[in-house]
């Protein structure tokens, strides 16, 4: 399976403990949205529920932290997905589930076709991107970096 395919991790921290009936509305759009996203041309891969390495990685930051992590064949592909349709209709109301922030929440890499990023790699990633500014090994929709070449 030659070439790459772009990485992604998104974090938010919500406006209360993600047990709160505030959050109610961002949990019944998850699924749904989750649904469009597997269905969606480009899609490849996503952080399954229950991830044991995400569970322990969630835990260790208190109970207001929600991640998503997944892969696409592409970046247009991602794009696409993410700023048109119910995707993008939730991300209007983000605000009424989580906490505004100054620092990156998203992250994007390349990683080889096929490759199922953990959360330590997708969190040091988001860790290069806060530190450095958009590079090659970590970037943003704003910035992006072109595909490695095989």
């Amino acid at each position: 399976m030659p070439g790459h395919h772009v990485a992604q991790l998104n974090v938010g921290t919500t406006v209360e403990p993600v047990t709160s009936a505030r959050l109610d509305g961002f949990f019944e759009l998850m699924e749904p949205v989750n649904a469009l996203a597997d269905a969606a041309p480009g899609f490849a891969w996503r952080l399954p529920p229950g991830d044991a390495e995400a569970d322990a990685y969630l835990r260790a930051r208190g109970d207001r932290l929600i991640i998503n992590l997944s892969t696409w064949t592409s970046l247009g592909a991602l794009r696409d997905f993410v700023y048109t349709g119910a995707h993008a209709a939730a991300m209007r109301r983000r605000r009424e589930w989580f906490e505004q922030v100054r620092e990156a929440f998203t992250v994007l890499w390349w990683v080889p076709a096929g490759h199922r990023p953990t959360v330590a790699e997708a969190d040091a990633r988001l860790t290069r991107l806060r530190a450095e500014g958009p590079g090659p090994d970590a970037f943003t929709f704003a910035r992006p970096f072109p595909a490695p070449a095989d």
